[in-house]
């Protein structure tokens, strides 16, 4: 294959969902049998509003949630942090690569005002579970954690309620017809791409780098960073997106992007549960109402947003602007979470066990049981979809009849 057809076919063409999610599956079993924890954003995101606060006097370091998930040091001290600084450098390499880097303003003020609005709730519901789409869910769910299937379960329906409330008439933006006596040819920009495609292999090869470099002295937080750099480069150019797997079950019926995630899951698990039997501890959360009442905030907010921790990340990069906002509102919504921790955590979370499953049920017990609930979530998705389908069918044959 010549170096003209890689650079179409894998640098700048969108890549398939399902190899990607399957593929993000492993590097994040990877990740966490090299750096001891897993895959997810939300904290680090909590710690940089900790961080805000300190600039200002504040005194976040003092408060139960930062004495748990910690907020000593900088973001190039800490795993996540430099994962995250990883993330963003492949998903603007990724973007550059692609020419998919343009400066792109909110439709409406409504678009804005649900962006921080959705962001915020959807921020304040991850952190109360301990975790977003990647923690709570696709990362935490192969750990075993009960916690992280409450939290799947309420994602599904906050997001049920989240999907029938943006369909409401406030949120329809008015559309200017204008009238044309032609179409609009398409621009095409072959000297920019070009520019932007090096711009892109310039930062790319800095960012691992930099992760190489760092490696040298700090081994974990040099290869955090180059398997961010692979994360980002699979959400981006595969536009993983975890708001559209919800939020596309209860609108369009569509599921491929919710069973990709699914089967990412399930390959996932193995190497999870691998990495346990050789002594490696999995990340196991409070299986209290705070997984149930986080999920459904989270589910509701994403969709209200629209878009996830991982999904604004990309999306951000390339120059959306209403992803911006979403970022904003998420960090000040888990920020808000940290402040009231001590308050709710007593009641909704600190008090309930932290249940892992390869304990409840025996290692080979634990594993059979995530399988069954993974293969039962499939199933369902399957189900739901033929029902969908059925349901439209019928009811463009009723009107047809009418007509």
């Amino acid at each position: 294959m010549s170096w003209q057809n890689f650079k179409q076919q894998y640098l700048i063409k969108f890549w398939a969902p399902l190899p990607a999610v399957i593929a993000a599956g492993i590097l994040s079993t990877y990740y966490f049998g090299i750096t001891g924890t897993f895959w997810a954003v939300t904290g680090e995101f909590t710690r940089w509003g900790g961080h805000v606060l300190q600039l200002f006097g504040a005194h976040p370091e003092q408060w139960g949630y930062f004495k748990v998930i910690g907020l000593e040091g900088s973001p190039l001290e800490r795993i996540d942090g430099m994962m995250i600084i990883g993330m963003f450098g492949g998903c603007f390499a990724a973007a550059l690569w692609a020419n998919n880097v343009k400066l792109r303003m909110p439709q409406h003020r409504i678009r804005i005002l649900q962006a921080i609005l959705g962001g915020m709730i959807a921020g304040f519901g991850a952190r109360l579970a301990m975790g977003c789409n990647l923690a709570a869910f696709f990362t935490g769910i192969p750990q075993f954690s009960l916690h992280a299937w409450f939290f799947a379960l309420a994602t599904a329906v906050g997001s049920y309620f989240g999907a029938r409330f943006t369909l409401l008439p406030m949120f329809r933006i008015p559309v200017k017809l204008q009238k044309v006596s032609a179409a609009s040819p398409l621009t095409q920009k072959p000297d920019q791409a070009k520019r932007r495609f090096r711009l892109g292999m310039i930062i790319f090869f800095a960012v691992v780098a930099w992760g190489g470099l760092t490696a040298m002295n700090a081994p974990k937080l040099g290869l955090a960073m180059l398997f961010g750099v692979g994360f980002g480069l699979l959400i981006e150019r595969a536009q993983i997106c975890f708001t559209s797997a919800f939020r596309d079950l209860w609108i369009t019926g569509r599921t491929h992007m919710a069973k990709a995630i699914i089967i990412g899951m399930a390959v996932s698990a193995i190497g999870i549960f691998s990495y346990v039997q050789m002594g490696l501890a999995p990340k196991i959360m409070w299986a209290g109402p705070n997984a149930i009442i986080g999920g459904v905030l989270f589910g509701f907010g994403i969709v209200l947003a629209g878009g996830c921790e991982t999904g604004w990340m990309y999306r951000a990069v390339e120059g959306q602007v209403h992803f911006w906002w979403v970022g904003l509102g998420n960090i000040v919504g888990a920020t808000i979470l940290a402040y009231y921790w001590d308050d709710l955590a007593p009641s909704l979370a600190t008090s309930y066990d932290k249940i892992n499953l390869l304990q409840t049920f025996g290692p080979l017990g634990g594993l059979l049981v995530t399988y069954l609930m993974l293969l039962a979530a499939f199933l369902l998705v399957v189900a739901w979809e033929k029902r969908f389908f059925r349901t439209k069918n019928q009811v463009n044959n009723a009107v047809k009849e009418i007509a």
